[in-house]
């Protein structure tokens, strides 16, 4: 079995993240996002691996090469313009000689692929969806099965008279290679709303597997936030990288710490809540940082104020700067001090 990870999104609702950097290489606790879904993968026995892309290309092959660093081997589907998530399947319809295993890029997971691959492999099916429960099905798209995973329906954004079940799409998928030849070439096309009714219509066998373990969507800033606090809240120990240096004075409140190579927390700083802080990140004296993350190579200067807020790479916030709950500051910015946001 391969893999493919569709990954040609420009990362709209994250921006100003994504102006400089593909959502799949943003950091979540200073290792790349696309990373663990790599590792996922690894893990169950999948070495040949398909990126599907269209923004930034070069940016993933520049960190993750041909893969064999990462104990895989990664071939690159790169489209002219986006096609969508189906479009982007058939692209990479070249690499596929057998069944693939494909990710949704925004996702991360603890799904067990061993199970999913062997229900998919019981049930002879052409195409299983996983599936994960939600407690308000309003706001998603849902899918009806039987009691046998045949999967029925789907359903967009129902009201709550045709709430039929409580199961949504979690974004992975295991495909026959016959399933990408109903895809059609060049063209932009979606998975969910064209492929999937293609398939019910036509009757293939077509199955969803119901899981119960970690799921979300990092899309946003907000969720971007969560999986850090989600991750951070199961550590046992703060995280100090290489060659990086806290002052005896800095003190640390309840929550965690992770702090990258090369940085520097300065005397008096108080941690406060899940902190994560790059690589070559300098905090000086007397500063405050609550519930934030702050990206490779920022600069935070002394008295400054940091609450609930995401700083992007290579950021100077200078000196006596409050930072407010919600602030989403991109690459390169300068704040100036005695700023207020």
């Amino acid at each position: 079995m391969k893999a493919m990870i569709l990954i040609g999104g420009f990362g709209t609702r994250l921006r100003p993240l994504t102006c400089n950097t593909p959502k799949p290489l943003l950091p979540v606790i200073n290792k790349p996002f696309l990373l663990y879904q790599i590792e996922l993968i690894k893990k169950h026995g999948i070495k040949d691996i398909i990126l599907c892309m269209a923004y930034l290309p070069l940016e993933f092959k520049k960190f993750f090469g041909d893969g064999k660093k990462f104990g895989v081997n990664i071939s690159y589907a790169i489209e002219k313009m986006p096609l969508g998530t189906g479009g982007a399947l058939k692209n990479a319809e070249k690499f596929v000689d057998c069944p693939v295993l494909v990710f949704n890029g925004d996702v991360l997971t603890d799904l067990d692929l061993t199970e999913l691959i062997k229900f998919h492999k019981q049930k002879k099916s052409k195409a299983t969806i996983t599936l994960v429960e939600v407690a308000d099905p309003t706001s998603f798209g849902l899918v009806e099965t039987n009691k046998n995973g045949n999967i029925l329906q789907f359903l967009e954004k129902p009201s709550l008279s045709q709430i039929t079940c409580n199961t949504i799409n979690a974004g992975t998928y295991i495909f026959e290679p016959e399933i990408l030849k109903e895809i059609p070439e060049n063209t932009v096309y979606s998975v969910e709303r064209g492929l999937f009714p293609n398939l019910l219509n036509k009757k293939f066998p077509f199955y969803g597997f119901v899981y119960s373990g970690y799921w979300i969507d990092i899309g946003t800033t907000e969720k971007y936030f969560q999986v850090h606090h989600d991750l951070m809240n199961k550590m046992k120990k703060n995280i100090i990288g290489k060659d990086s240096k806290l002052s005896k004075t800095v003190k640390i409140e309840e929550g965690r710490l992770v702090i990258g190579d090369n940085s520097t927390l300065g005397e008096s700083t108080i941690i406060e809540g899940n902190v994560c802080i790059g690589n070559n990140v300098d905090i000086e004296n007397n500063c405050s940082l609550i519930d934030c993350i702050i990206l490779d190579g920022t600069k935070v200067q002394e008295g400054s104020k940091i609450e609930k807020s995401l700083i992007g790479k290579n950021c100077l916030v200078e000196t006596n700067s409050i930072l407010s709950s919600g602030c989403a500051i991109g690459d390169n910015t300068i704040i100036r001090s005695y700023s207020r946001l």
